[in-house]
Protein backbone atom coordinates (compact mmCIF):
# COMPACT_ATOMS: atom_id res chain seq x y z
CA UNK A 1 0.00 0.00 0.00
CA UNK A 2 2.93 2.35 0.61
CA UNK A 3 4.15 1.65 -2.94
CA UNK A 4 0.67 2.23 -4.40
CA UNK A 5 0.19 5.39 -2.34
CA UNK A 6 3.53 6.78 -3.47
CA UNK A 7 2.66 6.05 -7.09
CA UNK A 8 -0.73 7.75 -6.64
CA UNK A 9 1.05 10.89 -5.47
CA UNK A 10 2.77 11.24 -8.86
CA UNK A 11 0.72 13.68 -10.93
CA UNK A 12 2.36 12.69 -14.24
CA UNK A 13 4.58 9.60 -13.88
CA UNK A 14 7.53 9.39 -16.25
CA UNK A 15 8.36 6.37 -18.38
CA UNK A 16 11.07 5.32 -15.90
CA UNK A 17 8.64 5.61 -12.96
CA UNK A 18 6.07 3.51 -14.81
CA UNK A 19 8.70 0.87 -15.51
CA UNK A 20 9.86 0.81 -11.89
CA UNK A 21 6.29 0.50 -10.62
CA UNK A 22 5.60 -2.38 -13.02
CA UNK A 23 8.69 -4.20 -11.75
CA UNK A 24 7.89 -3.62 -8.06
CA UNK A 25 4.15 -4.13 -8.00
CA UNK A 26 3.78 -7.83 -8.83
CA UNK A 27 6.21 -9.31 -6.24
CA UNK A 28 4.87 -6.99 -3.53
CA UNK A 29 1.29 -7.86 -4.48
CA UNK A 30 1.92 -11.60 -4.39
CA UNK A 31 3.37 -11.38 -0.86
CA UNK A 32 0.56 -9.18 0.52
CA UNK A 33 -2.54 -10.17 2.47
CA UNK A 34 -5.91 -10.51 0.66
CA UNK A 35 -7.17 -7.32 2.37
CA UNK A 36 -4.10 -5.36 1.25
CA UNK A 37 -4.56 -6.71 -2.28
CA UNK A 38 -8.18 -5.55 -2.41
CA UNK A 39 -7.22 -2.09 -1.13
CA UNK A 40 -4.42 -1.85 -3.68
CA UNK A 41 -6.72 -2.85 -6.57
CA UNK A 42 -9.37 -0.35 -5.42
CA UNK A 43 -6.75 2.41 -5.32
CA UNK A 44 -5.36 1.50 -8.76
CA UNK A 45 -8.83 1.50 -10.31
CA UNK A 46 -8.95 5.31 -9.85
CA UNK A 47 -5.67 6.07 -11.63
CA UNK A 48 -5.67 7.30 -15.22
CA UNK A 49 -2.10 6.18 -16.01
CA UNK A 50 -0.81 2.67 -15.37
CA UNK A 51 1.57 0.29 -17.14
CA UNK A 52 -0.46 -2.08 -19.31
CA UNK A 53 1.48 -5.01 -17.84
CA UNK A 54 0.09 -4.09 -14.41
CA UNK A 55 -3.40 -3.64 -15.90
CA UNK A 56 -3.29 -7.12 -17.45
CA UNK A 57 -1.96 -8.68 -14.24
CA UNK A 58 -4.60 -7.06 -12.00
CA UNK A 59 -7.40 -7.69 -14.51
CA UNK A 60 -6.46 -11.38 -14.65
CA UNK A 61 -6.82 -11.85 -10.90
CA UNK A 62 -9.88 -13.77 -9.57
CA UNK A 63 -13.07 -11.92 -10.41
CA UNK A 64 -13.79 -11.10 -6.75
CA UNK A 65 -10.66 -8.94 -6.72
CA UNK A 66 -10.50 -7.80 -10.35
CA UNK A 67 -14.17 -6.83 -10.87
CA UNK A 68 -13.87 -3.23 -9.61
CA UNK A 69 -10.70 -2.72 -11.66
CA UNK A 70 -12.20 -4.12 -14.87
CA UNK A 71 -15.42 -2.13 -14.54
CA UNK A 72 -13.97 1.26 -13.51
CA UNK A 73 -10.28 1.69 -14.36
CA UNK A 74 -9.70 4.38 -17.02
CA UNK A 75 -6.12 3.21 -17.55
CA UNK A 76 -6.85 -0.11 -19.31
CA UNK A 77 -6.44 -0.01 -23.08
CA UNK A 78 -8.90 -1.68 -25.45
CA UNK A 79 -6.30 -4.26 -26.44
CA UNK A 80 -5.71 -5.22 -22.80
CA UNK A 81 -9.46 -5.51 -22.14
CA UNK A 82 -9.87 -7.82 -25.13
CA UNK A 83 -6.88 -9.96 -24.08
CA UNK A 84 -8.29 -10.32 -20.54
CA UNK A 85 -11.77 -11.24 -21.82
CA UNK A 86 -10.33 -13.89 -24.16
CA UNK A 87 -7.93 -15.43 -21.64
CA UNK A 88 -9.99 -15.32 -18.41
CA UNK A 89 -13.48 -16.32 -19.48
CA UNK A 90 -17.07 -15.27 -18.95
CA UNK A 91 -16.99 -13.71 -15.43
CA UNK A 92 -14.25 -11.29 -16.47
CA UNK A 93 -16.05 -10.55 -19.76
CA UNK A 94 -19.24 -9.69 -17.86
CA UNK A 95 -17.30 -7.30 -15.59
CA UNK A 96 -15.79 -5.62 -18.66
CA UNK A 97 -19.24 -5.34 -20.24
CA UNK A 98 -20.44 -3.18 -17.31
CA UNK A 99 -18.00 -0.37 -18.22
CA UNK A 100 -19.79 2.84 -19.16
CA UNK A 101 -17.39 3.81 -21.95
CA UNK A 102 -16.90 0.63 -23.98
CA UNK A 103 -15.53 1.24 -27.44
CA UNK A 104 -17.15 -0.46 -30.48
CA UNK A 105 -14.07 -2.66 -30.88
CA UNK A 106 -14.40 -4.07 -27.35
CA UNK A 107 -18.17 -4.51 -27.75
CA UNK A 108 -17.67 -6.51 -30.93
CA UNK A 109 -14.97 -8.64 -29.28
CA UNK A 110 -17.24 -9.40 -26.30
CA UNK A 111 -20.12 -10.24 -28.62
CA UNK A 112 -17.89 -12.58 -30.63
CA UNK A 113 -16.77 -14.32 -27.44
CA UNK A 114 -20.37 -14.70 -26.31
CA UNK A 115 -21.73 -16.35 -29.48
CA UNK A 116 -18.53 -18.28 -30.19
CA UNK A 117 -18.02 -16.76 -33.64
CA UNK A 118 -15.08 -14.85 -35.08
CA UNK A 119 -17.23 -11.86 -36.01
CA UNK A 120 -15.40 -8.56 -36.19
CA UNK A 121 -16.45 -5.10 -37.34
CA UNK A 122 -16.37 -4.75 -41.17
CA UNK A 123 -14.92 -8.27 -41.48
CA UNK A 124 -17.78 -9.65 -43.61
CA UNK A 125 -17.48 -9.66 -47.42
CA UNK A 126 -19.95 -7.53 -49.32
CA UNK A 127 -21.68 -10.55 -50.80
CA UNK A 128 -22.23 -12.38 -47.49
CA UNK A 129 -25.85 -13.05 -46.52
CA UNK A 130 -26.75 -12.64 -42.86
CA UNK A 131 -29.62 -14.72 -41.49
CA UNK A 132 -31.41 -13.06 -38.58
CA UNK A 133 -33.14 -15.01 -35.85
CA UNK A 134 -36.53 -14.06 -34.43
CA UNK A 135 -34.82 -12.40 -31.47
CA UNK A 136 -32.88 -10.20 -33.87
CA UNK A 137 -35.84 -9.36 -36.12
CA UNK A 138 -37.13 -6.34 -34.21
CA UNK A 139 -33.83 -4.40 -34.00
CA UNK A 140 -33.06 -5.42 -37.58
CA UNK A 141 -36.36 -3.99 -38.88
CA UNK A 142 -35.90 -0.76 -36.89
CA UNK A 143 -32.36 -0.33 -38.19
CA UNK A 144 -33.44 -1.07 -41.74
CA UNK A 145 -36.25 1.51 -41.56
CA UNK A 146 -33.90 4.18 -40.24
CA UNK A 147 -31.39 3.38 -42.97
CA UNK A 148 -34.08 3.61 -45.66
CA UNK A 149 -35.11 7.09 -44.45
CA UNK A 150 -31.50 8.28 -44.59
CA UNK A 151 -31.10 6.85 -48.06
CA UNK A 152 -34.26 8.57 -49.33
CA UNK A 153 -33.04 11.95 -48.01
CA UNK A 154 -29.66 11.64 -49.69
CA UNK A 155 -28.33 10.10 -52.86
CA UNK A 156 -29.74 6.60 -53.29
CA UNK A 157 -27.09 3.84 -53.47
CA UNK A 158 -27.47 0.84 -55.62
CA UNK A 159 -29.44 -2.15 -54.38
CA UNK A 160 -26.34 -4.37 -54.34
CA UNK A 161 -24.61 -1.98 -51.94
CA UNK A 162 -27.59 -1.24 -49.67
CA UNK A 163 -28.58 -4.81 -48.77
CA UNK A 164 -25.21 -5.92 -47.28
CA UNK A 165 -24.91 -2.62 -45.41
CA UNK A 166 -28.37 -2.99 -43.88
CA UNK A 167 -27.62 -6.56 -42.94
CA UNK A 168 -24.35 -5.55 -41.31
CA UNK A 169 -26.02 -2.78 -39.27
CA UNK A 170 -28.83 -5.11 -38.24
CA UNK A 171 -26.37 -7.80 -37.17
CA UNK A 172 -24.35 -5.29 -35.17
CA UNK A 173 -27.42 -3.92 -33.37
CA UNK A 174 -28.67 -7.44 -32.63
CA UNK A 175 -25.34 -8.44 -31.10
CA UNK A 176 -25.25 -5.32 -28.95
CA UNK A 177 -28.77 -5.99 -27.66
CA UNK A 178 -27.92 -9.62 -26.95
CA UNK A 179 -24.86 -8.59 -24.98
CA UNK A 180 -26.86 -6.07 -22.95
CA UNK A 181 -29.52 -8.70 -22.19
CA UNK A 182 -26.84 -11.17 -21.10
CA UNK A 183 -25.31 -8.68 -18.67
CA UNK A 184 -28.73 -7.66 -17.32
CA UNK A 185 -29.79 -11.29 -16.82
CA UNK A 186 -26.63 -12.54 -15.13
CA UNK A 187 -25.45 -9.47 -13.22
CA UNK A 188 -26.23 -9.64 -9.48
CA UNK A 189 -29.06 -7.51 -8.21
CA UNK A 190 -27.88 -4.00 -7.37
CA UNK A 191 -28.48 -3.93 -3.65
CA UNK A 192 -26.90 -0.97 -1.92
CA UNK A 193 -25.21 -2.11 1.30
CA UNK A 194 -25.66 -0.24 4.52
CA UNK A 195 -23.06 2.34 5.37
CA UNK A 196 -20.73 0.49 7.72
CA UNK A 197 -17.30 1.26 9.13
CA UNK A 198 -14.48 -1.26 9.36
CA UNK A 199 -11.44 -0.99 11.57
CA UNK A 200 -8.15 0.04 9.98
CA UNK A 201 -5.70 -2.83 9.52
CA UNK A 202 -2.20 -2.82 10.99
CA UNK A 203 -0.53 -1.62 7.79
CA UNK A 204 -2.90 1.33 7.41
CA UNK A 205 -2.41 2.31 11.05
CA UNK A 206 1.37 2.20 10.64
CA UNK A 207 1.16 4.37 7.50
CA UNK A 208 -1.04 6.92 9.26
CA UNK A 209 1.42 7.21 12.15
CA UNK A 210 4.41 7.41 9.80
CA UNK A 211 2.96 10.10 7.53
CA UNK A 212 1.70 12.14 10.51
CA UNK A 213 5.13 12.12 12.15
CA UNK A 214 6.76 13.17 8.85
CA UNK A 215 3.98 15.75 8.26
CA UNK A 216 3.38 14.33 4.78
CA UNK A 217 -0.21 15.51 4.70
CA UNK A 218 -1.10 14.54 1.08
CA UNK A 219 -0.04 10.94 1.73
CA UNK A 220 -1.76 10.91 5.13
CA UNK A 221 -5.00 12.15 3.53
CA UNK A 222 -4.81 9.49 0.80
CA UNK A 223 -4.38 6.66 3.28
CA UNK A 224 -7.24 7.94 5.44
CA UNK A 225 -9.43 8.24 2.33
CA UNK A 226 -8.74 4.59 1.45
CA UNK A 227 -9.39 3.38 5.00
CA UNK A 228 -12.66 5.33 5.22
CA UNK A 229 -13.63 4.20 1.71
CA UNK A 230 -14.79 7.76 1.08
CA UNK A 231 -13.90 10.71 -1.11
CA UNK A 232 -10.83 12.89 -0.73
CA UNK A 233 -13.13 15.82 0.11
CA UNK A 234 -14.23 14.13 3.35
CA UNK A 235 -10.63 13.56 4.47
CA UNK A 236 -9.74 17.17 3.67
CA UNK A 237 -12.73 18.46 5.63
CA UNK A 238 -11.75 16.34 8.65
CA UNK A 239 -8.16 17.62 8.57
CA UNK A 240 -9.27 21.25 8.23
CA UNK A 241 -10.73 21.13 11.76
CA UNK A 242 -7.70 22.59 13.57
CA UNK A 243 -9.17 21.71 16.96
CA UNK A 244 -8.34 18.07 16.13
CA UNK A 245 -11.71 16.81 17.36
CA UNK A 246 -12.89 15.53 13.97
CA UNK A 247 -9.62 13.73 13.31
CA UNK A 248 -9.59 12.29 16.83
CA UNK A 249 -13.16 11.02 16.37
CA UNK A 250 -12.19 9.43 13.06
CA UNK A 251 -9.10 7.69 14.45
CA UNK A 252 -11.01 6.37 17.46
CA UNK A 253 -13.80 5.09 15.19
CA UNK A 254 -11.21 3.32 13.02
CA UNK A 255 -9.90 1.48 16.07
CA UNK A 256 -6.46 3.06 16.44
CA UNK A 257 -4.71 2.60 19.76
CA UNK A 258 -4.92 5.65 22.07
CA UNK A 259 -1.12 6.09 22.01
CA UNK A 260 -1.08 6.11 18.19
CA UNK A 261 -4.04 8.49 18.11
CA UNK A 262 -2.31 10.95 20.43
CA UNK A 263 0.92 10.70 18.41
CA UNK A 264 -0.92 11.48 15.18
CA UNK A 265 -2.79 14.40 16.73
CA UNK A 266 0.34 16.03 18.14
CA UNK A 267 2.19 15.45 14.85
CA UNK A 268 -0.45 17.20 12.76
CA UNK A 269 -1.65 19.80 15.29
CA UNK A 270 1.38 20.93 17.36
CA UNK A 271 -0.74 22.97 19.76
CA UNK A 272 -2.27 19.72 21.08
CA UNK A 273 1.15 18.83 22.52
CA UNK A 274 0.85 21.61 25.11
CA UNK A 275 0.80 20.33 28.69
CA UNK A 276 -2.26 21.20 30.79
CA UNK A 277 -2.71 19.74 34.29
CA UNK A 278 0.12 17.30 33.74
CA UNK A 279 -1.27 15.92 30.43
CA UNK A 280 -1.06 17.21 26.90
CA UNK A 281 -4.17 18.46 25.16
CA UNK A 282 -4.28 15.44 22.83
CA UNK A 283 -4.58 13.10 25.83
CA UNK A 284 -7.46 15.10 27.26
CA UNK A 285 -9.18 15.27 23.84
CA UNK A 286 -8.99 11.52 23.27
CA UNK A 287 -10.17 10.82 26.81
CA UNK A 288 -13.22 13.08 26.40
CA UNK A 289 -14.58 11.23 23.33
CA UNK A 290 -16.99 8.28 23.51
CA UNK A 291 -15.97 5.52 21.03
CA UNK A 292 -19.60 4.63 20.26
CA UNK A 293 -20.43 8.25 19.51
CA UNK A 294 -17.31 8.52 17.33
CA UNK A 295 -18.41 5.51 15.26
CA UNK A 296 -21.91 6.95 14.81
CA UNK A 297 -20.48 10.35 13.89
CA UNK A 298 -18.08 8.97 11.25
CA UNK A 299 -20.82 6.76 9.77
CA UNK A 300 -22.99 9.88 9.43
CA UNK A 301 -20.16 11.71 7.67
CA UNK A 302 -19.68 8.82 5.26
CA UNK A 303 -23.41 8.65 4.57
CA UNK A 304 -23.42 12.37 3.73
CA UNK A 305 -20.33 11.87 1.57
CA UNK A 306 -22.06 9.09 -0.40
CA UNK A 307 -25.11 11.29 -0.90
CA UNK A 308 -22.93 14.17 -2.12
CA UNK A 309 -21.10 11.99 -4.64
CA UNK A 310 -23.93 9.77 -5.91
CA UNK A 311 -27.22 11.41 -4.88
CA UNK A 312 -28.18 8.15 -3.10
CA UNK A 313 -29.31 8.30 0.51
CA UNK A 314 -28.58 5.23 2.60
CA UNK A 315 -31.25 4.98 5.30
CA UNK A 316 -29.32 3.28 8.09
CA UNK A 317 -30.65 3.04 11.63
CA UNK A 318 -27.77 3.59 14.07
CA UNK A 319 -29.17 3.18 17.57
CA UNK A 320 -27.09 3.17 20.72
CA UNK A 321 -26.74 -0.62 20.84
CA UNK A 322 -25.55 -0.87 17.24
CA UNK A 323 -23.07 1.92 17.84
CA UNK A 324 -21.69 0.13 20.88
CA UNK A 325 -21.33 -3.12 18.92
CA UNK A 326 -19.57 -1.30 16.09
CA UNK A 327 -17.22 0.39 18.52
CA UNK A 328 -16.46 -2.94 20.19
CA UNK A 329 -15.71 -4.42 16.77
CA UNK A 330 -13.15 -1.67 16.24
CA UNK A 331 -11.19 -2.72 19.37
CA UNK A 332 -12.88 -0.09 21.55
CA UNK A 333 -14.84 -2.50 23.77
CA UNK A 334 -12.94 -1.58 26.95
CA UNK A 335 -13.63 2.09 26.42
CA UNK A 336 -17.30 1.38 25.76
CA UNK A 337 -17.64 -0.63 28.97
CA UNK A 338 -15.88 2.11 30.91
CA UNK A 339 -18.17 4.77 29.42
CA UNK A 340 -21.28 2.64 30.14
CA UNK A 341 -20.19 2.07 33.77
CA UNK A 342 -19.54 5.80 34.18
CA UNK A 343 -23.05 6.56 32.85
Amino acid sequence: MATVTSFEALSTPTRMELKQFAELFRPLYEHSTPEARRQAVAALSRLETLPQAVCFFVGSEPIGTAAIFLSQSPAISDATLIDIARSQGEPHARAIATRSNLSPIVVDALAALHDGSSYRRNAKPATETVHLTEAEAAPAIATASAQEEIQSAHAEPSHAQAVPELARLAREEALRNELRQLVAAKAPEDVRPAVMLRAADEMSQALLVRFARARQMPLFARVMTDVLDASAALSERILLDVSGQQLASTLIALGLRPADTRQILTGIYPHLAQIVDGRNRAFQLVRSLDPAECVARVIAWRRADIYTRTGLYEDVEADVAAQAVAAAGNNNDAAVEKRSARS
